[in-house]
């Protein structure tokens, strides 16, 4: 098996409504559980101000941010692309997930 990291992106973000943060926990706990041993750690969510750095400084990251990931386990890249075709990310407007081989160190 290889690890793969999925990196999530959404134009929502996080619900301000907390039964609608509820439910969406809810759909990616699910997911999480869906994926039995395939989930090596479930990541977390990230907050919406990221920093973009490069050695003339930093910016806000307004483009495409990232709002979380997870580490998987899956046997090639096209398994792991298929894992994430149901992520509850989707859910969501602008919802993606890119999906990247952790290379072993």
């Amino acid at each position: 098996m290889k690890k793969f990291v999925f990196e999530y992106y959404s134009e929502e973000g996080m619900a301000a409504d907390e039964a609608a943060q509820a439910a969406t926990m809810a759909a990616w706990n699910k997911w999480f559980g869906d994926l039995g041993d395939k989930l090596i750690d479930g990541g977390n969510p990230f907050a919406p101000n990221g920093m973009s750095v490069d050695k003339n400084g930093a910016s806000k990251i307004e483009k495409w941010p990232s709002t979380g990931y997870s580490i998987i386990n899956a046997t090639d890249m096209d398994e792991a692309a298929q894992i994430a075709k149901d992520c509850p990310v989707f859910d969501g407007k602008g919802g993606l997930v890119r999906v990247y081989e952790a290379l072993p160190m």
